[in-house]
């Protein structure tokens, strides 16, 4: 992968750079990363669909407030979800399971999240947005993704060290400082 290891399990946090509304301020955790390209979920866009309209079977075992998560604009039909522990599949995060939305829940898949859609970068895209400074990248915690989406690309930024802990602290519209 041209002298990157893989980024699978860990966060991209959007930098400032980055105003276009798809992925402003958005907390993206990286499932697959290798010589083909990334695939992540974004964490923290929550849309006003919920679960209930669209994968009823799973309304009693997700994490309020109930509602689909945007996880990218790549393929939106397609549902992925997240649950805290092992209890699904195995995922890039320890400590988070992916779940077989098709499959249907267990009383141990509560506090899941469903995302609708992907993000996803072609081969040598992501390491090119991450050398413009576009991304910061960070490690992920099992937390993440089941975090308030309103704060969490403060939060995350807020627990990283040095000068990066400072930019949760960017205004959101720059001209109004």
């Amino acid at each position: 992968m041209d002298g990157f290891d893989s980024l699978s399990g860990q966060l991209l946090i959007a930098s400032t750079l980055i105003v276009e509304q798809t992925f402003f301020r958005s907390v993206v955790l990286v499932l697959e990363h290798g010589d083909d390209g990334a695939a992540g979920l974004v964490l923290n866009h929550p849309s006003g669909e919920t679960v209930a309209e669209h994968l009823p079977m799973w309304a009693d075992s997700v994490a309020d407030p109930g509602v689909i998560y945007i996880g990218g604009p790549v393929e939106p039909e397609v549902g992925i979800g997240l649950c805290p522990g092992t209890t699904g599949m195995a995922s890039p995060l320890p400590g988070v399971s992916l779940l077989d939305l098709e499959g249907g829940p267990t009383p141990s898949h509560r506090g899941a999240r469903i995302y609708a859609g992907y993000s996803g970068w072609g081969p040598g895209q992501l390491e090119s947005e991450l050398a413009e400074g576009s991304w910061y990248l960070v490690v992920a915690s099992p937390d993440d993704p089941f975090s308030n989406p309103d704060d969490l690309w403060g939060a995350v930024l807020r627990r990283q060290p040095g000068k990066l802990a400072m930019v949760a602290n960017f205004p959101t519209d720059p001209s109004l400082n």
